[in-house]
């Protein structure tokens, strides 16, 4: 039964990613190759979707969390914890060199974002190879 559980809470994980990441990909997107960018209502109801999704995968992740068992759920917070450790360390780190003009070229949030993904994905690997 638990490993049903499991299951299903995995899938509903999955299918909630991808359901996120394309809500992105609309807002990101939509307005220069799906309507004219100067349709901003289109592009604000875009960024609305994105949001409410977004927040439907968060609910889905703690869903997730809840239906896994303690060393999954541990492996997993671990991993959450560096890396929210990493992109708030780093992300100052960067405001900090920016504002003292150390900084020769603006960094895109893409970048952090990519930064927190490798991160977590390299958590969640380290953790399942130190328990397995």
């Amino acid at each position: 039964m638990q490993a049903l559980t499991e299951l299903k809470a995995t899938g509903l994980l999955a299918i909630g990613t991808f359901g996120w990441t394309a809500t992105v990909a609309l807002a990101q997107f939509g307005p220069d190759h799906l309507w004219d960018s100067s349709q901003t209502a289109l592009s604000w109801a875009a960024v609305v979707l994105n949001l409410a999704a977004g927040f439907g995968w968060i609910a889905t992740f703690m869903r997730y969390l809840r239906a896994v068992d303690e060393l999954e759920r541990k492996i997993m917070l671990d991993a959450l914890a560096i890396t929210l450790g990493v992109a708030w360390v780093s992300g100052f780190a960067y405001i900090v060199a920016d504002a003292a003009d150390l900084v020769a070229r603006e960094l895109d949030v893409a970048a952090l974002a990519v930064l927190m993904s490798v991160v977590f994905v390299g958590s969640i690997a380290v953790g399942r190879f130190r328990y397995r």
